[in-house]
């Protein structure tokens, strides 16, 4: 299965509450915090949620 490394690229100040639960719950705590996920389809809905504010990188 693919994975999907996520890195927090822009502070949180600011964005709704659903968006900050949102990247706590994808395991980002500080800017440049990176994580690995599977690639599916809940996931992919998380970052389409919050894309402004990470960069996603697919590897294998």
């Amino acid at each position: 299965m693919a994975k999907l490394k996520v890195t927090l690229v822009k502070s949180v100040i600011g964005s709704s509450e659903s968006q900050r639960a949102t990247v706590k719950t994808l395991g980002l705590k500080k800017i440049n915090s990176s994580t690995e996920h599977n690639d599916t389809p809940q996931i992919r809905g998380m970052l389409r949620k919050v894309e402004h504010l990470v960069k996603v990188e697919e590897t294998e």
